[in-house]
Formats: C-alpha cells, structure tokens, sequence
C-alpha cells in the first residue's frame, strides 16, 4: 500500500514538474495533480492501446513516428479529462509527453536507488 502511495505521489510530482516546465500546459494545484496522476494510468492503460491498435497502419507506414501523436492524444486527453489541468494545445501535448516520460524516470530512478542504499 506504501508502495502505491509513493508511485501516486511521485507521478503527481511529475505532472507539476511537467506543467512548470512546458509552457501550455497548466494546473491549477497539487490537487489537480494528484487528480491528474490516476487519469494517467487509466488513459495509458485503456485509451493508449486502442489507439495504437487502430493506427497501427499509420505507424508502420511512419516507422513509428506516429507513436508521438499517439501519445499526445493521450496528453490531451487527460487534460481535458482533468479539471484544473489545461493542454492548450497540440504542440504542448507533445512535448509534455516527452517531458513527463523523462521526469517520471528520473524520478522513479530516484527512488529505487534511495531503497537500494537502505536496505544494503
């Protein structure tokens, strides 16, 4: 249970690092985020694979590029799913994608690496 609260906190950590960094993307507070974090999943879990499935003709024909403006259909998903969590944009959408995958990672990496040093 600890361990789902931590990877909630830190993805709604990561979402403000996102909005912060992006400029077009807003949110309103940590609320927002901690509101946003759980839309993630769901979207990423759900929506995200029946995107691909239904464009997977497109992405073989780009060699994969078209993965992006999945992902940033998804972004934007979520942003109008979220109230408080703005995406005004596509541009945006996209490079919030990438920066949310990075910050979630870095993140996340922080994190295993604090447990690995304590338990040893």
């Amino acid at each position: 249970m600890v361990e789902f609260l931590v990877t909630w906190l830190v993805s709604a950590l990561a979402v403000l690092v996102t909005a912060w960094v992006v400029p077009g993307l807003a949110i309103a507070n940590f609320t927002t985020a901690l509101i946003a974090a759980p839309i993630f999943g769901m979207v990423n879990a759900v929506v995200k694979p029946l995107l691909v499935l239904f464009t997977l003709p497109l992405t073989i024909l780009s060699l994969g590029l078209f993965l992006l403006v999945v992902n940033a259909i998804a972004f934007g998903l979520v942003g109008y799913l979220t109230p408080g969590f703005t995406v005004s944009g596509f541009f945006p959408a996209l490079f919030g994608s990438f920066v949310l995958s990075i910050v979630s990672s870095l993140l996340n990496n922080f994190l295993k690496g604090e447990d690995k040093s304590s338990i040893v």
